[in-house]
């Protein structure tokens, strides 16, 4: 609860100063650049939050055993605060302890749920600890690279977005055909989703690993191209078996669905952006990642979770419907913002715009459900 409000507030906030950056009107104390502070504070702050809240609702339903609750949430959501306190008065405190204080959240996070795998016995969920434990070290390199102003095109940049591309490949590819189903069955409906995980599933996600990692290794190899361009289209045949196109009656459904186009969308046009850059630019192929996949599906994961375990009907009224096309909107109006240049500038603040306004949505709707006690359902 208290890690999904954060984060939306967070999203809104820092897209509010990243504006006010741009335009001169902010001047943060940071010793990161513009660029490199709005990169890591989306990835790294924005999306760790995101993660230990689906992580600390999931877990307990793959142990069954009590979630993390009371002052030990209390402290990790501190945590994560005091993150980005340093990063963002980074300026006038040592590289290292910056480093430690934005890692710690990160760590204890990984500490947690490893406690509880183990405890729980639960080895078929260690693909999703392994992943986490490995942001930790993305963030790492992020750190290192940005004490020589190479962070916002490093390593560190490439991997953090490539494991966040796996871990939404991995967990989307779970949970969209299942939610998918069981709404379709509610229905009547008699075409349903192909179960999920079955082997074409799993050759998509070694696919996926492999060449997110020929990219984040060597970015601008035809080879790395190449290898995108299949991962896109198996991902698009991956789609194909999940039966979205039937599920436009609930937006809490068919945004999984667009949020999850978004990831073989990014990789053919990351794909392009190599092998064909006089087409398309690398920023609005990764805009396509971060804002599209990650944004939306995050959104999405979110307010699914919060009216599931605030005792809510999972149903998507208009209020939600509004925050989803309002990121929908952002998300198109920054890819066209790379396209139509004489506009550019126009369509990154309206895209912006809708951006905060989707996340204030989200705070302002979403807020007071995980502000308050869960309604028990009567016998």
């Amino acid at each position: 609860r208290p890690l999904f409000l954060l984060a939306a507030l967070w999203a809104m906030i820092a897209m509010v100063l990243w504006i006010g950056m741009l335009a001169g009107l902010v001047s943060l104390p940071t010793a990161f650049d513009p660029v490199t502070w709005h990169t890591h504070e989306f990835l790294f702050g924005y999306l760790s939050a995101v993660i230990a809240g689906f992580l600390l609702t999931a877990v307990p339903n793959w142990t069954g055993r009590l979630p993390v609750v009371g002052w030990s949430l209390a402290w990790l959501a501190a945590l994560w605060v005091i993150g980005r306190i340093a990063i963002a008065t980074s300026l006038y405190l040592p590289a290292l302890g910056v480093a430690l204080a934005d890692l710690a959240f990160l760590c204890v996070l990984w500490g947690v749920v490893l406690r509880e795998i183990i405890a729980g016995k639960n080895w078929r969920n260690l693909p999703v600890l392994i992943l986490v434990g490995m942001l930790v070290v993305a963030n790492i390199t992020f750190h290192i690279e940005a004490a020589s102003g190479s962070a916002s095109h490093g390593y560190g940049l490439r991997f953090g977005l490539a494991l966040s591309i796996i871990l939404i490949s991995l967990i989307g590819g779970k949970i969209i055909p299942s939610f998918t189903r069981n709404w379709l069955v509610k229905q009547g409906a008699t075409d349903l989703p192909t179960p999920p995980m079955q082997r074409f599933d799993k050759a998509t996600l070694v696919v996926t690993v492999l060449a997110l990692l020929a990219w984040a290794l060597a970015p601008m190899q035809p080879l790395a191209g190449a290898a995108l361009l299949i991962m896109g289209g198996l991902h698009l045949m991956r789609m194909m078996r999940w039966q979205g196109v039937q599920t436009s009656a609930d937006s809490l459904v068919w945004v999984l669905h667009i949020a999850y186009l978004c990831v073989p969308l990014g990789a053919i046009c990351v794909a392009l952006s190599i092998l064909a850059p006089s087409i398309i630019g690398q920023a609005l192929a990764l805009h396509i990642w971060t804002a599209g996949a990650i944004g939306l599906m995050t959104v999405a994961v979110m307010t699914r979770a919060s009216l599931g375990h605030s005792g809510r009907a999972l149903v998507g009224g208009r209020s939600t419907t509004f925050i989803y096309l309002a990121l929908i909107g952002a998300v198109v109006l920054r890819v066209l913002a790379d396209v139509v240049f004489v506009i550019r500038i126009p369509l990154l603040d309206a895209s912006a715009l809708l951006w905060i306004l989707g996340f204030a949505g989200f705070v302002g709707i979403y807020g007071p459900m995980l502000l308050s006690a869960k309604i028990e359902k009567t016998a």
